[in-house]
């Protein structure tokens, strides 16, 4: 079985969250989407902002948190909604998934809230789960009923790779701000380069794609990684039948080297 299938069974198993609110449909609601790459691209301007050493042509981190594990704490939220219809149908539909994710190198730990909605995951409902590692135990919370053993290794070790994979190619713009308390660069990417594990196209099937993508060389870590796609005869989370709509996702990395204190989850 396969990343995706275990964290598609998951989902199925528990259901997802229903995002609070529309923020973020729109291309304009991007807080820190890039200029006009015509207008950042001068030579003068590129190197006057160019990144360290080793980030200066093109990066690549095709899920998005499978660096991290080497830095000693962090937490990231991240997203992924869903809004149209079943493929040549009049049928609407939807689906949300969000997941808070802390770590602790130190300690071997890591602890997992997922909120989930929606027909796609398999349910209409709001549903919740709390997932803790501690070294070799894993410990699964849901319906206020404690369980360990496989669920519970799956639900805690879920990753955002998993959910919304990330770029294989990107370059940078020459912008740099402090995004989540790290300096970062932005880097721009086109549709071809994402690696969207979760959605897969028919034989028909198009996505146009855009976002940006955020990098503290520091850490060689993604800070901010926002896509919007709108895709025509597209198929989510391996289900039957494909949609036609727009997903939004939305990663951001906080709390860099700060190890959380995570114990054993309230219910255990």
């Amino acid at each position: 079985m396969t990343g995706l299938q275990r964290l598609l069974m998951l989902l199925v198993i528990v259901g997802l969250m229903a995002c609070s609110g529309r923020r973020g449909q729109q291309l304009a609601d991007i807080p820190t989407l890039a200029a006009d790459p015509a207008e950042a691209a001068t030579a003068q301007y590129m190197t006057e902002n160019a990144p360290p050493p080793g980030f200066r042509q093109e990066i690549s981190f095709p899920d998005i948190d499978a660096q991290l594990i080497g830095l000693p704490g962090w937490r990231y939220v991240v997203t992924l909604e869903f809004n149209g219809i079943f493929a040549r149908t009049p049928r609407e539909t939807s689906a949300t998934a969000r997941a808070e994710v802390w770590y602790n190198q130190l300690g071997s730990a890591r602890r997992v809230l997922v909120e989930t909605s929606g027909e796609l995951i398999g349910q209409e409902e709001n549903n919740r789960f709390e997932a803790v590692r501690l070294g070799p135990d894993a410990f699964l919370v849901r319906n206020n009923t404690c369980n360990t053993g496989a669920d519970a290794e799956t639900a805690a070790d879920l990753r955002a790779g998993l959910l919304v994979g990330g770029v294989n190619r990107a370059t940078p713009t020459g912008l740099r701000a402090t995004l989540n308390g790290e300096e970062a660069w932005q880097y721009r990417f086109t549709a071809e380069d994402l690696n969207l594990p979760s959605i897969r196209l028919d034989e028909t099937g198009t996505l146009a794609a855009t976002g940006e993508i955020w990098v503290a060389p520091e850490h060689n870590a993604v800070v901010r990684f926002y896509v919007n796609l709108d895709v025509e005869n597209a198929f989510i989370f391996d289900r039957q039948l494909p949609v036609t709509g727009q997903v939004i996702l939305r990663y951001d990395l906080y709390d860099i080297g700060n190890a959380p204190n995570l114990t054993i989850p309230f219910g255990c």
